[in-house]
C-alpha cells in the first residue's frame, strides 16, 4: 500500500512555487472514510499562491502523545529529468521527485493512518503536513506561531536512513549592501568602488569563519558553526567604477546555541571594517534567523527510537522542522527513510526495503505511544 500511495504523491507536482492544495486534498480523501479529525489552515505566500497546513488527529483536541511531521513541498526538478513526476522502479529503487525528501515518509505515514481506526486509539495520534519547508520552514513556523497543536512528542521524517537524530544546527541568512560612487573608470578619483569596499568586508568575514571553526562541538559534522558567503553581485560595466555591491552571508549555529550570538558577531566584524576604512557605506540586515534544536540524549523518545532502530542517536547540519516542533513543547527526534545525499538531485530514489522499514518503525511508535 505504501508504494502505491507514494506513486500517487509523486504524481502530484508540489514544488514550493505551487500550491500544495492537491497534496492536502489527497490526504483528506484517503483518510476521511476512517474517521480522522482534520484541521486545515490556509494563507497566501509572498506572491499570492495559496498554501495549507493540515493536522490529522485521532482525537478532537490540540494535544497528542505522538505527532508525525512531514512537509508536502519539493525543490524544482532538474529540467533534464523529464519523468520526475512519475514513480519508476529500477532494480528495487523507486525513482521520482521527492521520494526521499520526503514523500516516502509521507506515504508510510498515510498508509499507517489509513490502516488504523482512530476511535480505537486510547491516546491521541497526530499527523502534521506542512507547506514551504524547502523555502524556509514557513508552514512549520506558522504552526509554531499559531500554537493550535501541542504534541508531547514529535518525529520529523526527514531522510536519516532511519537513524534517530536528536539535534540539528540552526540557520541564519543575512544581506549586506555596499554603496560606493559611480564614475568613469579612467578617473577613479571621482568615484568609490563598492566592490573594493565589499572585498574588505568579505576578508573580515573570512577571518570570522576561521574563528568560529575553532569552537569545537564534536557531535556535529562539521564540528563547529559554519559561515558562508554564497552570492555576490555588483557593478554595471567593466569601465564604470561600481556604485553598489550586494552579497549574502549565511551561517549555521549548533543546536544548543542562540543564532543571535553569531548574528551579532557578524555585525561587530563588519563594524570593525567601518572603523578602519573611513567612508565605507553599507547596511546589514538578517531576514532569516532560525534556531536549531537539541533534544538531550537521555530523553525517553531518543532512547526509544534508538532501541528500535538499533542505531545510536546522531546530529545533522541541515535544516529541519524540528525546531518549530520543539517550540511547541514537543520532545523531538528527526528520523525518516532514505538518505539526504540522494535529495535535491536528478533521479532521486528510495528503496522498497527502506519503505518497509519505515512502515514497521511508524507502526511500532504508534503502538508504543498511542496504544
Amino acid at each position: 500500500m505504501t508504494a502505491s500511495i507514494l506513486a500517487d504523491l509523486v504524481a502530484i507536482p508540489s514544488v514550493s512555487t505551487q500550491s500544495n492544495a492537491p497534496m492536502i486534498d489527497f490526504a483528506e480523501r484517503l483518510l476521511a472514510p476512517r474517521g480522522w479529525h482534520f484541521r486545515r489552515s490556509a494563507w497566501r505566500d509572498a506572491v499570492g499562491v495559496e498554501k495549507f497546513n493540515l493536522v490529522v488527529s485521532s482525537h478532537a483536541q490540540a494535544d497528542a502523545e505522538l505527532a508525525l511531521v512531514g512537509h508536502t513541498d519539493t525543490v524544482p526538478p532538474d529540467p533534464a529529468w523529464t519523468d520526475a513526476f512519475q514513480l519508476i522502479e529500477r532494480d528495487d529503487r523507486l525513482h521520482g521527485l521527492g521520494t526521499t525528501d520526503m514523500k516516502g515518509f509521507l506515504a508510510s505515514s498515510l498508509a499507517l493512518f489509513a490502516a488504523l481506526d482512530p476511535r480505537a486509539l486510547p491516546k491521541p495520534l497526530m499527523l502534521v503536513l506542512t507547506a514551504d519547508e524547502e523555502v524556509g520552514c514557513l508552514g512549520a513556523k506558522r504552526l509554531a506561531a499559531e500554537r493550535i497543536i501541542a504534541p508531547r512528542r514529535a518525529i520529523v521524517g526527514e531522510p536519516t536512513s532511519l537513524r534517530p537524530v536528536r539535534a540539528g544546527k540552526g540557520y541564519g541568512l543575512g544581506r549586506v549592501i555596499v554603496r560606493g560612487r559611480e564614475a568613469h573608470s579612467a578617473y577613479p578619483e571621482q568615484g568609490r568602488s563598492a566592490i573594493i569596499d565589499a572585498a574588505y568586508l568579505l576578508a573580515r568575514l573570512e577571518e570570522l569563519a576561521t574563528q568560529l571553526a575553532a569552537e569545537r562541538h564534536a557531535e556535529y559534522s562539521p564540528p563547529y558553526p559554519t559561515l558562508n558567503v554564497g552570492t555576490i553581485t555588483g557593478g554595471r560595466a567593466k569601465n564604470i567604477i561600481p556604485g553598489e555591491c550586494e552579497f549574502q552571508v549565511e551561517f549555521r549555529p549548533v543546536g544548543s546555541e542562540l543564532p543571535e550570538r553569531i548574528r551579532d558577531r557578524i555585525a561587530s566584524a563588519l563594524m570593525e571594517v567601518r572603523a578602519k576604512r573611513p567612508g565605507i557605506d553599507f547596511t546589514f540586515e538578517m531576514p532569516r534567523l532560525d534556531p536549531g534544536f537539541d533534544t538531550p540524549s537521555d530523553r525517553e523518545l531518543v532512547a526509544t527510537v534508538a532501541a528500535f532502530t538499533g542505531l545510536t542517536a546522531a546530529t545533522v547540519s541541515f535544516g529541519t522542522e524540528a525546531p518549530q516542533m520543539a517550540a511547541l513543547g514537543a520532545e523531538v527526534v528527526v528520523c525518516g527513510p532514505g538518505d539526504m545525499l540522494r535529495a535535491h538531485r536528478r533521479d532521486e530514489f528510495i528503496t522498497r526495503d527502506e519503505l518497509a522499514a519505515c512502515d514497521a518503525f511508524l507502526r511500532a511508535m504508534a503502538r508504543r505511544y498511542c496504544g
